[in-house]
Protein backbone atom coordinates (compact mmCIF):
# COMPACT_ATOMS: atom_id res chain seq x y z
CA UNK A 1 0.00 0.00 0.00
CA UNK A 2 1.76 3.40 -0.90
CA UNK A 3 1.48 6.50 1.04
CA UNK A 4 -1.47 7.65 -0.94
CA UNK A 5 -3.65 5.13 0.19
CA UNK A 6 -2.43 5.43 3.50
CA UNK A 7 -3.80 8.60 3.48
CA UNK A 8 -7.15 7.92 2.08
CA UNK A 9 -7.72 4.81 4.30
CA UNK A 10 -6.62 7.38 7.32
CA UNK A 11 -8.93 9.41 6.37
CA UNK A 12 -12.28 7.38 5.63
CA UNK A 13 -11.15 5.90 9.39
CA UNK A 14 -11.68 9.63 10.71
CA UNK A 15 -14.92 10.16 9.16
CA UNK A 16 -15.81 7.01 10.01
CA UNK A 17 -15.25 7.69 13.89
CA UNK A 18 -16.85 11.26 14.07
CA UNK A 19 -19.68 9.93 11.62
CA UNK A 20 -20.39 6.63 13.54
CA UNK A 21 -21.50 8.25 16.78
CA UNK A 22 -23.28 11.57 15.69
CA UNK A 23 -26.32 11.40 14.25
CA UNK A 24 -25.82 12.33 10.41
CA UNK A 25 -25.15 8.61 9.01
CA UNK A 26 -21.41 7.06 8.94
CA UNK A 27 -22.75 5.40 6.02
CA UNK A 28 -23.68 8.01 4.08
CA UNK A 29 -20.64 9.87 4.70
CA UNK A 30 -18.38 6.51 3.33
CA UNK A 31 -20.19 6.93 0.64
CA UNK A 32 -20.36 10.26 -0.54
CA UNK A 33 -16.27 10.76 0.06
CA UNK A 34 -15.84 7.52 -2.20
CA UNK A 35 -17.10 9.51 -4.63
CA UNK A 36 -13.95 11.73 -4.63
CA UNK A 37 -11.78 9.70 -2.56
CA UNK A 38 -11.63 6.20 -3.86
CA UNK A 39 -9.22 3.50 -2.45
CA UNK A 40 -7.53 1.03 -4.97
CA UNK A 41 -9.63 -1.77 -4.75
CA UNK A 42 -12.20 -4.32 -5.45
CA UNK A 43 -16.15 -3.14 -5.42
CA UNK A 44 -16.29 -6.61 -3.13
CA UNK A 45 -13.45 -5.42 -0.80
CA UNK A 46 -15.32 -1.58 -0.32
CA UNK A 47 -18.69 -2.82 0.08
CA UNK A 48 -17.35 -5.13 3.24
CA UNK A 49 -14.72 -2.33 4.36
CA UNK A 50 -17.42 0.20 4.62
CA UNK A 51 -19.13 -2.16 7.37
CA UNK A 52 -16.39 -4.13 8.75
CA UNK A 53 -14.57 -0.64 9.43
CA UNK A 54 -17.01 0.27 11.94
CA UNK A 55 -15.79 -2.76 14.46
CA UNK A 56 -12.74 0.06 15.21
CA UNK A 57 -16.02 2.51 16.35
CA UNK A 58 -17.62 -0.61 18.55
CA UNK A 59 -14.38 -1.06 20.75
CA UNK A 60 -14.49 2.31 21.20
CA UNK A 61 -17.77 2.41 22.99
CA UNK A 62 -16.36 -1.46 24.65
CA UNK A 63 -13.73 0.30 26.14
CA UNK A 64 -15.54 4.08 27.18
CA UNK A 65 -18.63 1.84 29.07
CA UNK A 66 -16.80 -1.59 29.96
CA UNK A 67 -18.25 -1.44 33.65
CA UNK A 68 -21.80 -0.39 32.66
CA UNK A 69 -21.58 -3.42 29.78
CA UNK A 70 -19.74 -6.03 31.80
CA UNK A 71 -21.99 -7.83 33.88
CA UNK A 72 -19.79 -10.28 35.57
CA UNK A 73 -17.92 -9.53 38.74
CA UNK A 74 -16.36 -11.73 41.55
CA UNK A 75 -18.22 -9.94 44.82
CA UNK A 76 -18.53 -12.36 47.75
CA UNK A 77 -21.38 -12.43 49.13
CA UNK A 78 -21.96 -12.60 53.15
CA UNK A 79 -23.63 -15.21 54.46
CA UNK A 80 -24.77 -14.71 57.86
CA UNK A 81 -28.33 -16.83 58.86
CA UNK A 82 -29.32 -16.99 55.40
CA UNK A 83 -31.86 -19.51 53.75
CA UNK A 84 -30.71 -21.83 51.32
CA UNK A 85 -32.24 -20.05 48.78
CA UNK A 86 -30.62 -16.81 49.55
CA UNK A 87 -27.35 -18.73 49.74
CA UNK A 88 -28.35 -19.67 46.18
CA UNK A 89 -29.17 -16.30 44.83
CA UNK A 90 -26.10 -15.24 46.86
CA UNK A 91 -23.89 -17.51 44.77
CA UNK A 92 -25.43 -16.16 41.62
CA UNK A 93 -25.32 -12.30 42.26
CA UNK A 94 -21.32 -13.74 43.52
CA UNK A 95 -20.55 -13.54 39.75
CA UNK A 96 -23.54 -11.79 37.78
CA UNK A 97 -24.61 -8.28 37.44
CA UNK A 98 -28.43 -8.87 37.19
CA UNK A 99 -29.27 -5.39 36.12
CA UNK A 100 -26.58 -5.62 33.48
CA UNK A 101 -27.94 -9.33 32.39
CA UNK A 102 -31.71 -7.79 31.80
CA UNK A 103 -30.14 -5.06 29.92
CA UNK A 104 -28.30 -7.19 27.58
CA UNK A 105 -31.55 -9.66 27.22
CA UNK A 106 -33.70 -5.93 26.29
CA UNK A 107 -31.02 -5.18 23.63
CA UNK A 108 -31.37 -8.24 22.32
CA UNK A 109 -35.02 -7.60 21.83
CA UNK A 110 -33.91 -4.60 20.36
CA UNK A 111 -31.93 -6.62 17.56
CA UNK A 112 -34.82 -8.84 16.47
CA UNK A 113 -36.97 -6.40 14.58
CA UNK A 114 -33.56 -6.16 12.46
CA UNK A 115 -32.26 -9.80 12.32
CA UNK A 116 -36.35 -10.67 11.15
CA UNK A 117 -37.09 -7.41 8.66
CA UNK A 118 -33.79 -6.12 7.58
CA UNK A 119 -31.36 -8.90 7.28
CA UNK A 120 -33.08 -10.92 4.03
CA UNK A 121 -33.20 -7.66 2.03
CA UNK A 122 -29.85 -6.55 2.91
CA UNK A 123 -28.13 -7.45 -0.81
CA UNK A 124 -31.36 -5.55 -2.16
CA UNK A 125 -31.03 -2.72 -0.26
CA UNK A 126 -27.22 -2.30 -1.46
CA UNK A 127 -27.19 -2.63 -4.63
CA UNK A 128 -30.56 -0.28 -4.64
CA UNK A 129 -30.01 2.61 -2.78
CA UNK A 130 -26.17 2.89 -2.15
CA UNK A 131 -25.84 6.22 -4.05
CA UNK A 132 -25.67 9.83 -3.45
CA UNK A 133 -28.87 10.70 -4.64
CA UNK A 134 -30.55 8.40 -1.87
CA UNK A 135 -27.95 9.80 0.99
CA UNK A 136 -28.51 13.20 0.31
CA UNK A 137 -32.60 12.39 0.39
CA UNK A 138 -32.22 11.09 3.70
CA UNK A 139 -30.20 13.22 5.53
CA UNK A 140 -32.59 16.25 4.56
CA UNK A 141 -35.43 14.37 5.58
CA UNK A 142 -34.20 12.81 8.92
CA UNK A 143 -32.35 16.77 9.86
CA UNK A 144 -35.57 17.93 9.55
CA UNK A 145 -37.01 15.62 11.33
CA UNK A 146 -34.75 16.03 14.05
CA UNK A 147 -35.26 19.72 14.11
CA UNK A 148 -39.11 18.67 14.39
CA UNK A 149 -38.72 16.18 17.07
CA UNK A 150 -36.61 18.49 19.36
CA UNK A 151 -39.04 21.39 19.24
CA UNK A 152 -41.42 18.71 20.56
CA UNK A 153 -39.69 17.47 22.85
CA UNK A 154 -39.43 20.72 24.67
CA UNK A 155 -42.45 20.21 25.60
CA UNK A 156 -42.26 17.58 28.31
CA UNK A 157 -40.02 16.06 30.40
CA UNK A 158 -38.24 12.89 29.37
CA UNK A 159 -40.22 9.30 31.41
CA UNK A 160 -37.07 7.26 31.04
CA UNK A 161 -34.37 8.57 32.77
CA UNK A 162 -31.84 5.54 33.12
CA UNK A 163 -31.72 2.72 30.76
CA UNK A 164 -32.87 0.84 33.75
CA UNK A 165 -35.96 1.96 33.24
CA UNK A 166 -36.49 1.44 29.73
CA UNK A 167 -39.27 -1.30 29.34
CA UNK A 168 -39.41 -4.48 27.22
CA UNK A 169 -41.94 -2.83 25.03
CA UNK A 170 -39.81 -0.36 24.44
CA UNK A 171 -36.27 -2.12 23.66
CA UNK A 172 -38.49 -3.85 20.93
CA UNK A 173 -40.06 -0.65 19.81
CA UNK A 174 -36.29 0.86 19.52
CA UNK A 175 -35.58 -1.97 17.48
CA UNK A 176 -38.24 -1.06 14.65
CA UNK A 177 -36.47 2.32 14.78
CA UNK A 178 -33.15 0.91 13.95
CA UNK A 179 -34.90 -0.49 10.69
CA UNK A 180 -35.20 3.16 9.83
CA UNK A 181 -31.28 3.05 9.65
CA UNK A 182 -31.20 0.36 6.55
CA UNK A 183 -31.31 3.69 3.98
CA UNK A 184 -27.97 4.88 3.61
CA UNK A 185 -28.32 8.39 4.52
CA UNK A 186 -30.35 7.97 7.86
CA UNK A 187 -27.93 6.86 10.42
CA UNK A 188 -28.12 4.09 12.87
CA UNK A 189 -27.42 6.15 16.03
CA UNK A 190 -29.90 9.36 14.70
CA UNK A 191 -33.16 6.48 13.96
CA UNK A 192 -32.48 4.71 17.25
CA UNK A 193 -32.04 8.49 19.26
CA UNK A 194 -35.42 10.04 17.86
CA UNK A 195 -36.59 6.65 18.43
CA UNK A 196 -35.53 6.82 22.29
CA UNK A 197 -36.74 10.43 22.33
CA UNK A 198 -40.19 9.82 20.71
CA UNK A 199 -40.60 7.16 23.03
CA UNK A 200 -40.08 9.33 26.33
CA UNK A 201 -36.06 8.42 27.02
CA UNK A 202 -34.09 11.42 27.88
CA UNK A 203 -31.39 12.81 24.88
CA UNK A 204 -28.42 10.97 27.53
CA UNK A 205 -30.31 7.83 28.01
CA UNK A 206 -31.47 7.19 24.23
CA UNK A 207 -28.06 8.13 23.50
CA UNK A 208 -26.01 5.35 25.19
CA UNK A 209 -28.54 2.96 24.77
CA UNK A 210 -27.59 3.63 20.57
CA UNK A 211 -24.36 3.08 21.67
CA UNK A 212 -24.72 0.21 23.45
CA UNK A 213 -27.43 -1.32 20.97
CA UNK A 214 -24.31 -0.68 18.00
CA UNK A 215 -22.33 -3.63 19.52
CA UNK A 216 -24.34 -6.49 18.77
CA UNK A 217 -25.60 -4.96 15.48
CA UNK A 218 -22.56 -3.75 14.02
CA UNK A 219 -20.51 -7.18 15.36
CA UNK A 220 -23.17 -9.11 13.70
CA UNK A 221 -23.04 -7.17 10.59
CA UNK A 222 -19.61 -7.11 10.23
CA UNK A 223 -19.29 -10.72 10.47
CA UNK A 224 -21.73 -11.83 7.86
CA UNK A 225 -19.76 -9.29 5.64
CA UNK A 226 -16.58 -10.87 6.16
CA UNK A 227 -17.84 -14.45 5.79
CA UNK A 228 -19.39 -13.01 2.96
CA UNK A 229 -16.30 -11.80 1.41
CA UNK A 230 -13.74 -14.66 2.74
CA UNK A 231 -11.34 -14.55 4.97
CA UNK A 232 -8.34 -14.51 2.10
CA UNK A 233 -7.21 -11.07 2.00
CA UNK A 234 -3.82 -10.00 0.44
CA UNK A 235 -1.47 -7.99 2.35
CA UNK A 236 -2.67 -4.34 1.12
CA UNK A 237 -6.25 -5.28 2.12
CA UNK A 238 -5.28 -6.54 5.32
CA UNK A 239 -3.64 -3.30 6.38
CA UNK A 240 -6.15 -1.08 4.83
CA UNK A 241 -8.91 -2.64 7.38
CA UNK A 242 -6.42 -2.63 10.03
CA UNK A 243 -5.53 1.08 9.95
CA UNK A 244 -9.23 1.86 9.12
CA UNK A 245 -10.18 0.65 12.38
CA UNK A 246 -7.09 1.42 14.34
CA UNK A 247 -8.13 5.01 13.28
CA UNK A 248 -12.09 5.02 13.88
CA UNK A 249 -11.52 3.07 17.25
CA UNK A 250 -9.28 6.90 18.16
CA UNK A 251 -11.45 8.97 16.49
CA UNK A 252 -14.61 7.31 17.95
CA UNK A 253 -13.35 7.83 21.60
CA UNK A 254 -13.03 11.59 20.85
CA UNK A 255 -16.25 11.65 19.12
CA UNK A 256 -18.70 9.74 22.13
CA UNK A 257 -17.06 12.06 24.70
CA UNK A 258 -18.46 15.21 22.41
CA UNK A 259 -21.33 14.25 22.02
CA UNK A 260 -22.14 12.80 25.55
CA UNK A 261 -20.88 16.21 26.68
CA UNK A 262 -22.49 18.45 24.06
CA UNK A 263 -26.27 16.79 25.04
CA UNK A 264 -26.16 17.87 28.74
CA UNK A 265 -26.08 21.68 27.69
CA UNK A 266 -27.91 21.16 23.97
CA UNK A 267 -30.46 19.67 22.05
CA UNK A 268 -29.64 17.50 18.46
CA UNK A 269 -30.69 20.59 16.54
CA UNK A 270 -27.52 21.29 15.27
CA UNK A 271 -26.74 18.08 13.71
CA UNK A 272 -30.82 18.61 12.00
CA UNK A 273 -29.19 21.70 10.62
CA UNK A 274 -26.11 19.95 9.09
CA UNK A 275 -27.84 17.00 7.46
CA UNK A 276 -30.30 19.73 5.80
CA UNK A 277 -27.42 21.47 4.30
CA UNK A 278 -24.79 18.73 3.38
CA UNK A 279 -27.73 17.49 1.59
CA UNK A 280 -29.05 20.15 -0.65
CA UNK A 281 -25.25 20.87 -1.22
CA UNK A 282 -24.66 16.95 -2.46
CA UNK A 283 -27.85 17.54 -4.52
CA UNK A 284 -26.91 20.46 -5.96
CA UNK A 285 -23.29 19.21 -6.54
CA UNK A 286 -24.14 16.23 -8.42
CA UNK A 287 -27.19 18.18 -10.73
CA UNK A 288 -24.56 20.56 -11.88
CA UNK A 289 -21.89 17.98 -11.76
CA UNK A 290 -23.91 15.88 -13.81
Amino acid sequence: MDFIELLKVIFLGIVEGITEWLPISSTGHLILVEEFVKLDVSKQFWEMFMVVIQLGAIMAVVVLYFKDLWPFHNRRPKHHNVTKIEKTAGFICRFVQIDKMIMWFKIVVSCLPAIIIALPFNDFIEEKFNNYFVVAVMLIVYGVLFILIEDYNKKRDPAVNSIAEISWKMALLIGVFQLLAVIPGTSRSGATIIGGILLGASRTVAAEYTFFLAIPTMFGASLLKLVKFGLHFTGAELMILVVGMVVSFVVSILAIKFLMGYIKKHDFKVFGWYRIVLGVIVLLYFTIAG
